[in-house]
């Protein structure tokens, strides 16, 4: 579901409670364990954690008036949504969450190419999505995303 709020905190009050606690409380792990150099804002109708224009002046390729997504976190209709751009341009991060959900969740991984979808909310593994948020730093990310545009 699209928000039109203009700030995180905006976005997280406006959700029910039930969800409130859910998306703050992951939005509290990612920001808790994102390195240093992104930062917290509002994309896509969604929580975003992005590359600030002043690190990376570019933008995003497919809307240079956008600052370079990483994290997208979303309450949708029937689950909650986490985009992980790293996910999608590194198979062996992909691989890597694959692999560990196993060890860390009980409920069937619900996964596209960048998405994580939870379904049952009280099953968010919070610690694995801690470790993946750590995984990249601004300068891998930003390395890795410009090798993928530039194929």
């Amino acid at each position: 579901m699209h928000s039109d709020a203009k700030s995180a905190l905006e976005y997280v009050n406006s959700l029910p409670n039930e969800r409130l606690i859910v998306i703050n409380k992951l939005r509290q792990t990612i920001v808790n364990n994102l390195p240093n150099g992104f930062e917290e804002t509002m994309g896509y109708g969604m929580l975003a954690y992005v590359v600030p224009f002043k690190r990376y002046p570019q933008g995003y390729h497919c809307d240079p008036k956008l600052p370079l997504p990483f994290i997208n976190l979303a309450s949708q209709k029937n689950f909650i949504a986490l985009y992980h751009a790293g996910i999608y341009a590194d198979k062996s991060l992909f691989d890597w969450f694959v692999k560990e959900y196993d060890k860390h969740c009980t409920t069937k991984l619900d996964m596209g190419k960048s998405c994580i979808r939870f379904k049952n909310i009280s099953k968010i593994p919070y610690e694995l999505i801690a470790e993946l948020v750590k995984k990249l730093t601004v300068n891998q990310w930003i390395s890795l995303y410009e090798k993928g545009i530039s194929k």
